[in-house]
Protein backbone atom coordinates (compact mmCIF):
# COMPACT_ATOMS: atom_id res chain seq x y z
CA UNK A 1 0.00 0.00 0.00
CA UNK A 2 1.60 3.48 -0.94
CA UNK A 3 0.41 5.25 2.37
CA UNK A 4 2.69 2.34 3.94
CA UNK A 5 5.29 4.01 2.08
CA UNK A 6 4.76 7.49 3.95
CA UNK A 7 4.74 5.85 7.77
CA UNK A 8 7.54 6.80 9.75
CA UNK A 9 6.96 4.37 12.46
CA UNK A 10 9.45 3.05 14.40
CA UNK A 11 12.08 5.56 13.14
CA UNK A 12 14.28 7.98 15.03
CA UNK A 13 14.62 11.53 13.65
CA UNK A 14 17.22 14.16 15.08
CA UNK A 15 15.44 17.91 14.21
CA UNK A 16 17.80 20.85 15.11
CA UNK A 17 16.52 24.58 15.99
CA UNK A 18 13.00 22.50 17.34
CA UNK A 19 12.05 24.86 19.97
CA UNK A 20 10.29 26.98 17.85
CA UNK A 21 9.04 28.28 14.33
CA UNK A 22 9.61 25.97 11.55
CA UNK A 23 12.01 23.01 13.43
CA UNK A 24 9.32 22.72 16.01
CA UNK A 25 6.52 21.92 12.87
CA UNK A 26 9.06 19.91 11.05
CA UNK A 27 9.16 17.76 14.67
CA UNK A 28 5.70 17.90 15.23
CA UNK A 29 4.93 16.28 11.89
CA UNK A 30 7.44 14.02 11.70
CA UNK A 31 5.90 12.97 15.42
CA UNK A 32 2.28 12.53 14.08
CA UNK A 33 3.45 10.15 11.15
CA UNK A 34 5.27 7.75 13.76
CA UNK A 35 8.51 8.81 14.77
CA UNK A 36 10.50 9.66 17.47
CA UNK A 37 12.33 12.83 17.77
CA UNK A 38 15.86 13.63 19.13
CA UNK A 39 14.89 17.80 19.54
CA UNK A 40 18.48 20.08 19.38
CA UNK A 41 18.57 23.89 20.52
CA UNK A 42 20.29 26.26 22.82
CA UNK A 43 17.46 26.79 24.89
CA UNK A 44 14.78 24.54 26.60
CA UNK A 45 11.85 22.94 24.40
CA UNK A 46 9.13 22.27 26.93
CA UNK A 47 5.89 22.59 24.14
CA UNK A 48 7.48 20.48 21.49
CA UNK A 49 8.12 17.96 23.95
CA UNK A 50 4.79 18.44 25.27
CA UNK A 51 2.99 18.14 22.15
CA UNK A 52 5.33 14.97 20.29
CA UNK A 53 4.40 13.24 24.20
CA UNK A 54 1.12 14.00 23.57
CA UNK A 55 0.95 12.40 20.17
CA UNK A 56 2.59 9.23 22.16
CA UNK A 57 5.96 9.28 20.90
CA UNK A 58 8.66 9.54 22.71
CA UNK A 59 10.91 12.75 22.78
CA UNK A 60 14.75 13.43 23.49
CA UNK A 61 15.61 17.21 24.44
CA UNK A 62 19.15 18.29 23.75
CA UNK A 63 20.45 21.72 24.59
CA UNK A 64 23.73 22.54 22.71
CA UNK A 65 24.82 25.56 21.00
CA UNK A 66 25.57 25.12 17.45
CA UNK A 67 27.69 27.93 16.37
CA UNK A 68 30.16 25.20 17.53
CA UNK A 69 30.55 21.38 15.99
CA UNK A 70 31.64 20.70 18.93
CA UNK A 71 28.43 19.27 20.41
CA UNK A 72 27.53 16.89 17.03
CA UNK A 73 28.64 13.64 18.14
CA UNK A 74 27.70 13.54 21.56
CA UNK A 75 24.15 14.41 20.36
CA UNK A 76 24.40 11.54 17.91
CA UNK A 77 25.84 9.28 20.58
CA UNK A 78 22.90 10.53 23.17
CA UNK A 79 20.30 9.72 20.84
CA UNK A 80 21.55 5.87 19.76
CA UNK A 81 21.53 5.45 23.54
CA UNK A 82 17.97 6.65 24.22
CA UNK A 83 16.50 5.38 21.00
CA UNK A 84 18.95 2.55 19.67
CA UNK A 85 19.83 3.61 15.92
CA UNK A 86 19.27 7.20 13.91
CA UNK A 87 17.13 7.02 10.71
CA UNK A 88 16.62 10.95 10.26
CA UNK A 89 18.26 13.98 10.30
CA UNK A 90 16.86 17.34 10.04
CA UNK A 91 19.90 20.35 10.05
CA UNK A 92 17.04 23.39 10.59
CA UNK A 93 19.04 25.26 12.86
CA UNK A 94 20.06 28.61 11.85
CA UNK A 95 20.34 32.19 12.07
CA UNK A 96 20.15 35.25 10.48
CA UNK A 97 22.15 38.65 10.51
CA UNK A 98 20.62 41.92 8.54
CA UNK A 99 22.91 44.66 7.09
CA UNK A 100 23.81 46.67 4.37
CA UNK A 101 26.42 44.53 2.32
CA UNK A 102 28.70 47.28 2.82
CA UNK A 103 28.55 47.88 6.69
CA UNK A 104 28.65 44.14 7.45
CA UNK A 105 30.49 42.71 10.02
CA UNK A 106 33.31 40.11 10.21
CA UNK A 107 31.78 38.66 12.98
CA UNK A 108 28.14 38.73 11.77
CA UNK A 109 29.55 37.04 8.60
CA UNK A 110 31.56 34.18 10.63
CA UNK A 111 28.52 33.30 12.79
CA UNK A 112 26.23 32.56 10.31
CA UNK A 113 28.46 30.50 8.52
CA UNK A 114 29.25 28.86 11.06
CA UNK A 115 25.73 27.72 12.01
CA UNK A 116 24.31 28.05 8.98
CA UNK A 117 26.77 25.88 6.86
CA UNK A 118 29.90 24.57 8.71
CA UNK A 119 27.78 22.88 11.64
CA UNK A 120 25.33 21.78 9.03
CA UNK A 121 28.36 19.64 7.12
CA UNK A 122 29.76 18.50 10.13
CA UNK A 123 26.51 17.25 11.41
CA UNK A 124 25.62 15.51 7.92
CA UNK A 125 28.66 13.96 8.00
CA UNK A 126 28.24 12.67 11.70
CA UNK A 127 24.58 11.46 10.71
CA UNK A 128 26.42 9.47 7.70
CA UNK A 129 28.71 7.86 9.57
CA UNK A 130 25.84 6.59 11.99
CA UNK A 131 23.85 5.16 9.08
CA UNK A 132 26.87 3.48 7.85
CA UNK A 133 27.91 1.78 11.36
CA UNK A 134 24.11 0.72 11.27
CA UNK A 135 24.28 -0.62 7.68
CA UNK A 136 20.55 0.90 6.97
CA UNK A 137 20.72 3.83 5.00
CA UNK A 138 18.99 7.09 6.35
CA UNK A 139 17.66 10.66 5.35
CA UNK A 140 19.28 13.72 5.77
CA UNK A 141 17.25 17.06 5.03
CA UNK A 142 18.87 20.42 4.98
CA UNK A 143 16.72 23.44 5.44
CA UNK A 144 17.98 25.52 2.42
CA UNK A 145 15.80 29.07 1.29
CA UNK A 146 15.11 31.12 -1.64
CA UNK A 147 18.28 32.30 -0.87
CA UNK A 148 19.43 29.24 -2.25
CA UNK A 149 18.12 30.33 -5.53
CA UNK A 150 18.27 34.15 -5.33
CA UNK A 151 20.56 36.85 -4.15
CA UNK A 152 18.09 38.97 -1.91
CA UNK A 153 19.17 41.84 -0.30
CA UNK A 154 21.32 42.96 3.26
CA UNK A 155 21.78 39.26 4.08
CA UNK A 156 25.44 38.51 2.59
CA UNK A 157 25.76 35.88 4.70
CA UNK A 158 22.66 34.04 5.37
CA UNK A 159 22.90 34.45 1.04
CA UNK A 160 25.84 32.48 0.92
CA UNK A 161 25.58 30.16 3.49
CA UNK A 162 22.47 28.67 2.16
CA UNK A 163 23.46 28.66 -1.00
CA UNK A 164 25.76 26.73 0.25
CA UNK A 165 23.32 24.19 1.92
CA UNK A 166 22.31 24.11 -1.47
CA UNK A 167 25.63 22.82 -2.96
CA UNK A 168 26.68 20.37 -0.31
CA UNK A 169 23.11 18.64 -0.55
CA UNK A 170 23.89 17.68 -4.28
CA UNK A 171 27.69 16.92 -3.32
CA UNK A 172 26.56 14.68 -0.02
CA UNK A 173 24.14 12.75 -2.38
CA UNK A 174 26.46 12.24 -4.80
CA UNK A 175 28.93 10.68 -2.69
CA UNK A 176 26.36 8.71 -0.11
CA UNK A 177 23.08 7.60 -2.31
CA UNK A 178 25.18 4.42 -2.29
CA UNK A 179 24.89 3.99 0.62
CA UNK A 180 21.37 4.20 0.60
CA UNK A 181 21.68 7.53 1.80
CA UNK A 182 19.08 9.96 0.59
CA UNK A 183 20.29 13.69 1.00
CA UNK A 184 17.22 16.53 0.00
CA UNK A 185 16.73 20.17 1.51
CA UNK A 186 13.58 22.05 1.40
CA UNK A 187 13.58 25.62 0.43
CA UNK A 188 10.98 27.79 2.61
CA UNK A 189 10.12 30.63 1.05
CA UNK A 190 8.65 33.58 3.49
CA UNK A 191 7.37 32.38 6.40
CA UNK A 192 5.91 33.66 9.66
CA UNK A 193 8.50 32.72 12.18
CA UNK A 194 10.62 34.77 14.22
CA UNK A 195 13.21 35.70 11.45
CA UNK A 196 11.03 37.22 9.48
CA UNK A 197 9.48 39.36 12.44
CA UNK A 198 11.11 42.76 11.13
CA UNK A 199 9.97 42.23 8.03
CA UNK A 200 6.53 41.44 8.68
CA UNK A 201 6.67 44.31 10.80
CA UNK A 202 7.45 46.92 7.73
CA UNK A 203 3.95 47.34 5.94
CA UNK A 204 5.42 48.48 2.60
CA UNK A 205 7.82 45.41 2.61
CA UNK A 206 4.87 42.75 3.68
CA UNK A 207 2.57 44.07 1.39
CA UNK A 208 5.18 43.80 -1.67
CA UNK A 209 6.00 40.44 -0.57
CA UNK A 210 2.26 39.40 -0.20
CA UNK A 211 1.64 40.90 -3.50
CA UNK A 212 4.41 38.93 -5.33
CA UNK A 213 3.17 34.88 -3.97
CA UNK A 214 0.25 33.53 -5.80
CA UNK A 215 -0.84 31.70 -2.43
CA UNK A 216 -1.56 35.12 -1.04
CA UNK A 217 0.04 34.55 2.57
CA UNK A 218 2.73 33.96 4.45
CA UNK A 219 3.95 29.97 4.63
CA UNK A 220 3.34 28.67 7.96
CA UNK A 221 5.50 25.74 10.24
CA UNK A 222 3.02 22.91 8.96
CA UNK A 223 3.31 23.87 5.50
CA UNK A 224 7.42 22.59 5.88
CA UNK A 225 6.31 19.87 7.95
CA UNK A 226 4.14 17.73 4.82
CA UNK A 227 7.44 17.74 2.87
CA UNK A 228 9.78 16.94 5.69
CA UNK A 229 8.53 13.62 6.09
CA UNK A 230 7.97 12.73 2.57
CA UNK A 231 11.34 13.37 2.60
CA UNK A 232 12.17 11.58 5.43
CA UNK A 233 10.00 8.45 4.28
CA UNK A 234 10.18 5.48 1.92
CA UNK A 235 8.17 7.53 -0.66
CA UNK A 236 11.09 9.67 -1.45
CA UNK A 237 13.39 6.40 -2.12
CA UNK A 238 14.99 7.52 -5.32
CA UNK A 239 15.26 11.34 -4.20
CA UNK A 240 18.59 12.74 -4.27
CA UNK A 241 20.42 15.57 -4.23
CA UNK A 242 17.50 17.93 -4.52
CA UNK A 243 15.89 21.25 -2.79
CA UNK A 244 12.32 21.33 -2.56
CA UNK A 245 11.08 24.71 -2.53
CA UNK A 246 8.15 25.60 -0.24
CA UNK A 247 7.08 29.20 -1.17
CA UNK A 248 3.30 29.62 -2.12
CA UNK A 249 4.88 29.98 -5.41
CA UNK A 250 7.32 32.47 -5.28
CA UNK A 251 9.70 31.59 -7.23
CA UNK A 252 7.50 30.65 -10.05
CA UNK A 253 6.59 34.28 -10.28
Amino acid sequence: MIKQTFDLTGKVAIVTGASTGLGKGIALGLAQAGADVVGVDYVDMPETAAAIVGLGQRFLGIKADLLSTAPIPDIVEQAVEQFGKLDTLVNNAGIIRRADAIDFTEKDWDDVMNINIKTVFFFCQAAAKQFMRQGTGGKIINIASMLSFQGGIRVPSYTASKSGVMGITRLLANEWAKHNINVNAIAPGYMNTNNTAPIRADEAREKAILERIPAGRWGLPQDVAGPAVFLASEAAQYINGYTLAVDGGWLAR
